[in-house]
């Protein structure tokens, strides 16, 4: 192995996990984050409570961080108990693929809210840029009938706040580090759900 490029392999290693590292710090010292946080498991409590239901909308690595939470959700996260409502807008390739090329990328998700969403329930749309069209469509669909609307994004959050009750922004330009914090910021969420509606229960020995 060239050692050059290994140690640059490591240099790599190392400058991104110090960026990783300092977006947390970042969201630890960001007050209005931790209260958004905080407010949108409490939503997201209470509409489980009320027996409606989450879904969720993302383009891409988003889209992956969308069916990851909903299935968190879904499935289970560290407890066994029952499984909650929770959907990713994306799953049903048949249904993207249709309406994308009889109508508009733009639509996916807005047509899906419209099919699926009612009062009292969540859309959380996830965008690093925080201004993918499909997304804030789907947001805008969801506002105007009811549905509680939760906006994921990275430091550029002025469209998404528009349409959004609740906007998660984290302090950060990068797309990966803004992922990954998304996905941080979802797991504790939905850690907060659960043990709020069931307790700390019994932890499950199912392997992932």
């Amino acid at each position: 192995m060239n050692y050059v490029h290994r140690n640059h392999m490591k240099k790599i290693l190392i400058d991104s996990l110090n960026s990783n590292i300092n977006t947390t710090n970042n969201i630890l010292g960001d007050d209005k984050l931790i209260a958004a946080t905080t407010d949108v498991a409490l939503e997201i409590i209470k509409a489980f409570r009320n027996d409606n239901k989450v879904l969720f909308c993302g383009n891409g690595g988003s889209a992956a961080d969308a069916q990851h939470l909903a299935a968190e959700l879904s499935g289970r996260f560290y407890i066994d108990r029952p499984p909650l409502f929770a959907e990713a807008l994306h799953v049903n390739t048949s249904y993207l693929t249709a309406v994308a090329n009889d109508y508009s990328f733009d639509e996916v998700f807005s047509r899906l809210v419209k099919a699926k969403g009612r009062a009292g329930d969540i859309l959380v749309g996830i965008s690093t840029s925080g201004k993918s069209n499909n997304i804030i469509n789907a947001l805008m669909t969801a506002k105007d009938v009811g549905i509680v609307t939760v906006g994921f994004c990275g430091a550029y959050s002025y469209v998404m706040r528009n349409f959004c009750k609740y906007v998660i922004s984290i302090p950060a330009e990068d797309t990966p580090r803004i992922q990954e914090a998304h996905i941080l910021i979802g797991h504790i969420i939905c850690e907060i759900v659960e043990r709020d509606l069931f307790g700390d229960g019994k932890a499950s020995n199912f392997s992932r």
